[in-house]
């Protein structure tokens, strides 16, 4: 079957599936959440201001994002710079859409920047701000994936 026009469960694109379209939100969430997690935690336990405490939790959300994919397709037999691509063009705009909204929700939820690790607004705002970047985002993976697009790259490769 030629991966290339079909998704990973072999229909032609065009018919991406909500069950696969969650599956790929959910791949990206992980990464995301572990490396935003980390992020604030570190930027909060040193008591860094919002700024760096957010460039790094985004940052590493990134990182860890692309990680999974890039570790997955290196297994999958694909060399490093073709993995790196894959990876790149797989989890760009998911993990950009998914930071973007998360991190509003963070701002712009009242004591939230200055809550500290055992502050329940803490943990409420972050986890809170990932169920909605999850609602929003899988939509926008359901229609990349339909078109050949996002996580449909990574599926070329398994």
């Amino acid at each position: 079957m030629d991966h290339s026009t079909h998704d990973h469960e072999g229909r032609p694109h065009g018919t991406a599936t909500w069950g696969t379209a969650v599956k790929a939100t959910l791949h990206c969430l992980t990464g995301c959440a572990i490396g935003e997690i980390l992020g604030m935690v570190i930027g909060t336990a040193l008591e860094w201001g919002n700024v760096p405490t957010m460039a790094l939790a985004i940052g590493l959300a990134f990182l860890f994002g692309y990680s999974f994919t890039l570790f997955a397709v290196l297994r999958a037999g694909l060399g490093l710079g073709a993995a790196i691509r894959v990876a790149l063009a797989a989890d760009t705009v998911s993990i950009t859409v998914m930071e973007l909204v998360d991190n509003a929700i963070i701002a712009l939820t009242p004591g939230a920047m200055d809550a500290h690790l055992a502050d329940g607004l803490f943990w409420s705002a972050l986890l809170g701000g990932f169920v909605v970047a999850f609602l929003i985002t899988t939509p926008v993976n359901k229609w990349m994936i339909g078109r050949g697009k996002g996580h449909a790259v990574v599926h070329a490769h398994h």
